[in-house]
């Protein structure tokens, strides 16, 4: 039986449900967006809003700006378009304010694996500044050890590269044997790790992916009180 001493999380989808959190945020920019002067219907807006996120991703700074060169409405005639970007901006981060939360179980889990010896951390893809922002409000810094947070970004290496896992165990001091790896994404979050000897968990509440052919994690979770028994029962963890 493999002896852990550190578990690793994705942060998105895996940590909170980043899916219904952005369909509420992007929503709530869209209604913001009408209301100060976008006449058009919201559905219309969502839609397109949508398109630019896939088009350009979601780390560029500008979506609302390229929705309004995109959608060419006739009320921007009538107003100054920097106030409806504006209006999309502050309406996205109040809900981000408001509720931006993790999962009801990932305090507790993290809470029983910290009395357990093990260290706990985060392996996360995306920009340094925003990942950073999302484990603040959040309010998992108290919960990780601080020398176990990786950024894609900040490293350096991308997820799926597998070098983003070998420097995370590299700087641990811990063989990949000894490390936990949780993510929701079964191509980003199970191979990568796998390949070089994690344990893998595809933890697969939040986006409801699916499995594609010859990838297997180790193990399988629909919430954490799952993964706790996990650890108790194949890995002797005392949680």
């Amino acid at each position: 039986m493999t002896q852990l001493k550190a578990i690793l999380f994705d942060i998105d989808d895996t940590l909170f449900s980043t899916t219904q959190f952005a369909r509420r945020a992007r929503w709530n920019a869209v209604k913001a967006m009408v209301q100060a002067g976008l006449d058009l219907p919201e559905e219309e807006v969502l839609r397109e809003l949508e398109e630019v996120i896939a088009e350009f991703t979601s780390n560029y700074e500008h979506h609302f700006d390229q929705l309004l060169r995109r959608l060419r409405p006739k009320s921007l005639e009538r107003v100054n378009p920097a106030t409806i970007v504006a209006a999309g901006v502050v309406a996205y981060h109040d809900t981000k304010f408001r509720e931006l939360a993790p999962f009801d179980d990932v305090y507790p889990m993290l809470e029983a694996l910290g009395q357990a010896g093990l260290k706990r951390g985060v392996i996360t893809h995306g920009l340094t500044i925003k990942q950073s922002e999302k484990l603040i409000r959040l309010k998992l810094l108290p919960h990780l050890d601080p020398r176990a947070i990786f950024i894609s970004e900040q490293i350096g290496i991308s997820k799926p590269n597998p070098k983003l896992y070998a420097v995370a165990a590299q700087d641990l001091g811990l063989d990949p044997m000894e490390i936990m790896y949780v993510g929701d994404s079964p191509e980003h979050d199970i191979t990568p790790p796998q390949s070089i000897g994690m344990v893998t968990v595809w933890a697969r509440r939040a986006a409801k992916r699916q499995l594609a052919e010859g990838i297997e994690p180790d193990h399988i979770v629909d919430d954490f009180p799952q993964l706790m028994d996990i650890l108790r029962t194949r890995y002797g963890v005392e949680v």
